[in-house]
């Protein structure tokens, strides 16, 4: 068992900051303020691309395709949809 005067008090290191974390929060800073690019399509081709799960495509384009389904059938267009199914 160990004693309490064993047991070290106190923090183990300074709290000045390292030149490497000012270069980390000043390079953080920089890409905060950059435009954010892309959108919500790129997020999610780039998920895809890098996760590897292009299984998720056909569910999403079929989801897509439902979603205007439904859309369009609330629409003044629906009589003419309903020829093509």
């Amino acid at each position: 068992m160990t004693s309490p005067e064993s047991l070290p008090s106190g923090p183990r290191h300074e709290s000045v900051a390292s030149p490497s974390t000012e270069d980390d929060a000043r390079r953080f800073a920089a890409a905060a303020e950059e435009p954010a690019g892309g959108g919500l399509l790129a997020d999610f081709t780039d998920f895809l691309r890098h996760n590897k799960k292009w299984w998720l495509l056909p569910i999403l384009l079929a989801l897509l395709l439902l979603a205007g389904l439904i859309l369009l059938g609330g629409s003044p267009l629906a009589p003419f949809i309903y020829p093509l199914f």
